[in-house]
Protein backbone atom coordinates (compact mmCIF):
# COMPACT_ATOMS: atom_id res chain seq x y z
CA UNK A 1 0.00 0.00 0.00
CA UNK A 2 1.26 3.44 -0.86
CA UNK A 3 1.64 6.44 1.39
CA UNK A 4 0.60 4.54 4.50
CA UNK A 5 -3.01 4.60 3.38
CA UNK A 6 -5.16 1.86 4.89
CA UNK A 7 -8.30 -0.02 4.00
CA UNK A 8 -9.84 1.48 7.14
CA UNK A 9 -9.63 4.97 5.64
CA UNK A 10 -11.35 3.70 2.49
CA UNK A 11 -14.00 1.92 4.56
CA UNK A 12 -14.72 5.14 6.44
CA UNK A 13 -15.25 6.88 3.11
CA UNK A 14 -17.76 4.22 2.06
CA UNK A 15 -19.44 4.20 5.46
CA UNK A 16 -20.28 7.89 5.10
CA UNK A 17 -22.33 7.05 1.97
CA UNK A 18 -22.85 9.07 -1.19
CA UNK A 19 -19.98 7.36 -3.01
CA UNK A 20 -19.59 7.42 -6.80
CA UNK A 21 -17.36 4.66 -8.19
CA UNK A 22 -15.25 4.81 -11.36
CA UNK A 23 -14.00 1.36 -12.39
CA UNK A 24 -11.43 0.32 -14.97
CA UNK A 25 -10.01 -2.88 -16.43
CA UNK A 26 -8.17 -3.75 -13.22
CA UNK A 27 -11.40 -4.64 -11.43
CA UNK A 28 -12.05 -7.47 -13.90
CA UNK A 29 -8.61 -9.12 -13.94
CA UNK A 30 -9.60 -11.40 -11.07
CA UNK A 31 -12.51 -12.55 -13.25
CA UNK A 32 -9.99 -13.73 -15.84
CA UNK A 33 -10.18 -10.74 -18.21
CA UNK A 34 -6.72 -9.31 -19.00
CA UNK A 35 -6.19 -5.61 -18.36
CA UNK A 36 -4.66 -3.15 -20.82
CA UNK A 37 -1.52 -2.06 -19.02
CA UNK A 38 -0.53 -4.29 -16.13
CA UNK A 39 1.19 -3.08 -12.99
CA UNK A 40 3.88 -1.13 -14.87
CA UNK A 41 1.32 1.20 -16.45
CA UNK A 42 2.65 0.49 -19.96
CA UNK A 43 0.22 -0.68 -22.63
CA UNK A 44 0.32 -4.40 -23.41
CA UNK A 45 -0.60 -3.86 -27.05
CA UNK A 46 0.96 -1.01 -29.03
CA UNK A 47 -1.70 -0.39 -31.68
CA UNK A 48 -5.33 -0.60 -30.48
CA UNK A 49 -8.12 -0.57 -33.06
CA UNK A 50 -9.43 2.91 -33.82
CA UNK A 51 -12.94 3.88 -34.87
CA UNK A 52 -11.62 5.30 -38.15
CA UNK A 53 -9.72 2.11 -38.99
CA UNK A 54 -12.70 -0.11 -38.22
CA UNK A 55 -15.13 2.00 -40.24
CA UNK A 56 -12.95 2.55 -43.32
CA UNK A 57 -10.91 -0.65 -43.65
CA UNK A 58 -12.81 -3.89 -44.49
CA UNK A 59 -9.61 -5.83 -43.79
CA UNK A 60 -9.42 -4.40 -40.29
CA UNK A 61 -13.05 -5.36 -39.66
CA UNK A 62 -12.36 -8.88 -40.90
CA UNK A 63 -9.35 -9.23 -38.58
CA UNK A 64 -11.32 -7.83 -35.66
CA UNK A 65 -14.29 -10.16 -36.02
CA UNK A 66 -12.10 -13.24 -36.54
CA UNK A 67 -10.11 -12.50 -33.41
CA UNK A 68 -13.19 -11.38 -31.49
CA UNK A 69 -15.12 -14.54 -32.34
CA UNK A 70 -12.38 -16.61 -30.73
CA UNK A 71 -11.96 -14.31 -27.75
CA UNK A 72 -15.68 -13.74 -27.14
CA UNK A 73 -16.43 -17.20 -25.75
CA UNK A 74 -13.75 -16.83 -23.07
CA UNK A 75 -14.73 -13.23 -22.38
CA UNK A 76 -18.43 -14.09 -22.04
CA UNK A 77 -17.66 -16.87 -19.55
CA UNK A 78 -16.18 -14.37 -17.06
CA UNK A 79 -18.13 -14.02 -13.83
CA UNK A 80 -18.21 -11.21 -11.26
CA UNK A 81 -15.52 -11.38 -8.61
CA UNK A 82 -15.35 -10.28 -4.96
CA UNK A 83 -14.98 -6.59 -5.85
CA UNK A 84 -17.97 -6.57 -8.24
CA UNK A 85 -20.17 -8.34 -5.70
CA UNK A 86 -19.05 -6.09 -2.86
CA UNK A 87 -19.97 -2.97 -4.84
CA UNK A 88 -23.44 -4.36 -5.56
CA UNK A 89 -23.85 -5.12 -1.85
CA UNK A 90 -22.73 -1.61 -0.87
CA UNK A 91 -25.16 -0.09 -3.35
CA UNK A 92 -28.03 -2.11 -1.87
CA UNK A 93 -26.94 -0.91 1.57
CA UNK A 94 -27.31 2.69 0.38
CA UNK A 95 -23.61 3.57 0.53
CA UNK A 96 -22.93 3.78 -3.24
CA UNK A 97 -24.93 6.08 -5.52
CA UNK A 98 -23.73 4.49 -8.75
CA UNK A 99 -20.87 3.08 -10.82
CA UNK A 100 -19.25 4.62 -13.87
CA UNK A 101 -17.32 1.87 -15.63
CA UNK A 102 -14.77 2.07 -18.42
CA UNK A 103 -15.23 -1.68 -18.94
CA UNK A 104 -17.39 -3.30 -21.61
CA UNK A 105 -17.87 -6.65 -19.86
CA UNK A 106 -21.19 -6.11 -18.04
CA UNK A 107 -19.84 -7.68 -14.84
CA UNK A 108 -21.14 -4.93 -12.56
CA UNK A 109 -24.70 -5.62 -13.74
CA UNK A 110 -24.14 -9.37 -13.50
CA UNK A 111 -23.12 -8.87 -9.86
CA UNK A 112 -26.34 -6.99 -9.12
CA UNK A 113 -25.36 -3.32 -9.34
CA UNK A 114 -28.42 -1.33 -10.41
CA UNK A 115 -27.07 2.07 -11.47
CA UNK A 116 -24.20 1.44 -13.87
CA UNK A 117 -23.09 3.87 -16.57
CA UNK A 118 -21.30 1.89 -19.31
CA UNK A 119 -19.04 4.72 -20.41
CA UNK A 120 -17.51 2.78 -23.31
CA UNK A 121 -20.53 0.65 -24.22
CA UNK A 122 -21.09 -3.10 -23.98
CA UNK A 123 -19.40 -5.90 -25.89
CA UNK A 124 -22.54 -8.06 -25.73
CA UNK A 125 -24.32 -5.68 -28.13
CA UNK A 126 -23.73 -5.21 -31.85
CA UNK A 127 -24.71 -2.29 -34.08
CA UNK A 128 -24.93 -2.03 -37.88
CA UNK A 129 -22.86 0.81 -39.33
CA UNK A 130 -25.33 1.20 -42.20
CA UNK A 131 -28.85 0.98 -40.74
CA UNK A 132 -28.05 1.42 -37.05
CA UNK A 133 -29.96 -1.67 -35.91
CA UNK A 134 -28.80 -3.09 -32.59
CA UNK A 135 -28.67 -6.82 -31.96
CA UNK A 136 -27.37 -9.38 -29.50
CA UNK A 137 -23.77 -10.54 -29.64
CA UNK A 138 -24.98 -14.05 -28.90
CA UNK A 139 -27.17 -14.00 -32.02
CA UNK A 140 -24.18 -12.87 -34.08
CA UNK A 141 -22.01 -15.51 -32.46
CA UNK A 142 -24.42 -18.22 -33.60
CA UNK A 143 -24.49 -16.86 -37.16
CA UNK A 144 -20.68 -16.69 -37.34
CA UNK A 145 -20.41 -20.20 -35.92
CA UNK A 146 -22.76 -21.47 -38.63
CA UNK A 147 -20.69 -19.80 -41.38
CA UNK A 148 -17.42 -21.22 -40.01
CA UNK A 149 -18.25 -24.80 -39.10
CA UNK A 150 -14.82 -26.16 -40.14
CA UNK A 151 -12.82 -23.22 -38.73
CA UNK A 152 -10.89 -24.24 -35.60
CA UNK A 153 -8.20 -21.65 -34.83
CA UNK A 154 -6.10 -21.56 -31.69
CA UNK A 155 -5.67 -18.29 -29.83
CA UNK A 156 -2.07 -17.12 -29.46
CA UNK A 157 -2.97 -14.61 -26.75
CA UNK A 158 -6.23 -13.27 -25.31
CA UNK A 159 -6.71 -9.50 -25.02
CA UNK A 160 -8.55 -7.21 -22.59
CA UNK A 161 -11.21 -6.17 -25.08
CA UNK A 162 -12.50 -9.66 -25.77
CA UNK A 163 -10.44 -10.55 -28.83
CA UNK A 164 -7.47 -12.84 -29.35
CA UNK A 165 -4.29 -12.88 -31.44
CA UNK A 166 -4.53 -15.42 -34.29
CA UNK A 167 -2.17 -16.76 -36.95
CA UNK A 168 -2.32 -15.23 -40.47
CA UNK A 169 -3.69 -18.51 -41.87
CA UNK A 170 -6.53 -18.56 -39.33
CA UNK A 171 -7.40 -14.95 -40.13
CA UNK A 172 -7.48 -15.64 -43.87
CA UNK A 173 -9.79 -18.66 -43.48
CA UNK A 174 -12.38 -16.83 -41.38
CA UNK A 175 -15.76 -15.96 -42.97
CA UNK A 176 -17.56 -12.88 -41.64
CA UNK A 177 -21.32 -12.34 -41.72
CA UNK A 178 -23.13 -9.03 -42.04
CA UNK A 179 -26.26 -7.27 -40.81
CA UNK A 180 -29.24 -9.61 -41.14
CA UNK A 181 -31.49 -6.65 -41.99
CA UNK A 182 -29.55 -4.63 -44.57
CA UNK A 183 -26.29 -6.49 -45.24
CA UNK A 184 -24.22 -3.67 -43.76
CA UNK A 185 -21.01 -3.95 -41.78
CA UNK A 186 -21.36 -4.78 -38.09
CA UNK A 187 -19.53 -3.18 -35.18
CA UNK A 188 -19.50 -4.04 -31.48
CA UNK A 189 -21.46 -1.40 -29.56
CA UNK A 190 -18.35 -0.01 -27.87
CA UNK A 191 -16.38 3.22 -28.02
CA UNK A 192 -13.13 2.70 -29.89
CA UNK A 193 -9.96 4.72 -29.54
CA UNK A 194 -10.38 7.89 -31.59
CA UNK A 195 -14.14 7.90 -31.00
CA UNK A 196 -16.01 10.03 -28.47
CA UNK A 197 -18.08 8.84 -25.55
CA UNK A 198 -21.73 9.78 -26.30
CA UNK A 199 -22.54 13.11 -24.68
CA UNK A 200 -25.57 11.71 -22.83
CA UNK A 201 -23.35 9.22 -20.99
CA UNK A 202 -20.82 11.91 -20.11
CA UNK A 203 -23.64 14.14 -18.83
CA UNK A 204 -25.10 11.35 -16.67
CA UNK A 205 -21.69 10.38 -15.29
CA UNK A 206 -20.81 14.01 -14.57
CA UNK A 207 -24.08 14.41 -12.67
CA UNK A 208 -23.26 11.35 -10.57
CA UNK A 209 -19.84 12.77 -9.67
CA UNK A 210 -21.27 16.23 -8.97
CA UNK A 211 -23.77 14.89 -6.45
CA UNK A 212 -21.36 12.45 -4.78
CA UNK A 213 -19.83 12.89 -1.34
CA UNK A 214 -16.71 11.03 -2.55
CA UNK A 215 -15.29 9.46 -5.73
CA UNK A 216 -13.60 6.05 -5.53
CA UNK A 217 -11.52 4.88 -8.51
CA UNK A 218 -10.99 1.13 -8.79
CA UNK A 219 -8.60 -0.64 -11.14
CA UNK A 220 -7.83 2.21 -13.53
CA UNK A 221 -4.48 3.77 -14.41
CA UNK A 222 -6.46 6.86 -15.50
CA UNK A 223 -4.34 7.16 -18.64
CA UNK A 224 -7.41 7.76 -20.81
CA UNK A 225 -9.15 11.12 -20.61
CA UNK A 226 -12.64 9.59 -20.79
CA UNK A 227 -12.19 8.40 -17.20
CA UNK A 228 -9.62 10.89 -15.91
CA UNK A 229 -11.99 13.79 -16.53
CA UNK A 230 -14.17 12.67 -13.62
CA UNK A 231 -11.26 12.74 -11.19
CA UNK A 232 -10.43 16.25 -12.39
CA UNK A 233 -14.06 17.23 -11.93
CA UNK A 234 -14.15 15.89 -8.37
CA UNK A 235 -10.87 17.59 -7.44
CA UNK A 236 -12.09 20.90 -8.86
CA UNK A 237 -15.18 20.68 -6.67
CA UNK A 238 -13.26 19.68 -3.56
CA UNK A 239 -14.77 16.18 -3.50
CA UNK A 240 -12.51 13.60 -1.78
CA UNK A 241 -10.95 11.04 -4.14
CA UNK A 242 -9.72 7.52 -3.34
CA UNK A 243 -7.76 5.43 -5.84
CA UNK A 244 -7.21 1.68 -5.51
CA UNK A 245 -5.04 0.34 -8.33
CA UNK A 246 -2.05 -1.93 -8.75
CA UNK A 247 0.68 0.24 -10.19
CA UNK A 248 0.86 4.02 -10.80
CA UNK A 249 -1.96 6.19 -12.10
CA UNK A 250 -1.94 9.64 -13.67
CA UNK A 251 -3.91 11.06 -10.74
CA UNK A 252 -1.97 9.71 -7.77
CA UNK A 253 -1.13 13.26 -6.66
CA UNK A 254 -4.84 14.14 -6.54
CA UNK A 255 -5.86 11.22 -4.31
CA UNK A 256 -6.83 11.74 -0.68
CA UNK A 257 -6.55 7.97 -0.25
CA UNK A 258 -4.21 5.88 -2.42
CA UNK A 259 -3.96 2.10 -2.07
CA UNK A 260 -1.71 -0.03 -4.29
CA UNK A 261 -2.97 -3.58 -3.81
CA UNK A 262 -5.11 -6.27 -5.49
CA UNK A 263 -8.79 -5.30 -5.38
CA UNK A 264 -10.03 -8.68 -4.18
CA UNK A 265 -7.99 -8.50 -1.00
CA UNK A 266 -8.87 -4.85 -0.42
CA UNK A 267 -12.60 -5.53 -0.69
CA UNK A 268 -12.42 -8.61 1.50
CA UNK A 269 -10.86 -6.48 4.25
CA UNK A 270 -13.17 -3.54 3.56
CA UNK A 271 -16.35 -5.60 3.86
CA UNK A 272 -15.16 -7.07 7.16
CA UNK A 273 -14.36 -3.57 8.45
CA UNK A 274 -17.89 -2.48 7.49
CA UNK A 275 -19.27 -5.54 9.32
CA UNK A 276 -20.52 -7.16 6.12
CA UNK A 277 -19.70 -10.77 5.43
CA UNK A 278 -17.19 -10.89 2.57
CA UNK A 279 -18.70 -12.08 -0.71
CA UNK A 280 -18.05 -15.75 -1.46
CA UNK A 281 -15.45 -16.40 -4.15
Amino acid sequence: MMGGMSVEALAEMFAAGGVAVLSGAGISTESGIPDYRGESGSRRRSSPMTHQEFERDPGARHRYWARSHVGWRRFAQARPNVAHRALAHLEKAGLIDGVITQNVDGLHQAAGSARVIDLHGRLDRVVCLQCGEQSSRWDLDARIESANRDWQPTAIQHQADGDAELTPDALAAFRMVHCATCGGALKPDVVYFGDSVPSARVHEASGLVDSARALVVLGSSLQVFSGRRFVARAVQQGTPVAIVNQGPTRCDADADIRIDAPLGGVFGDLMRWLSFEPSPV
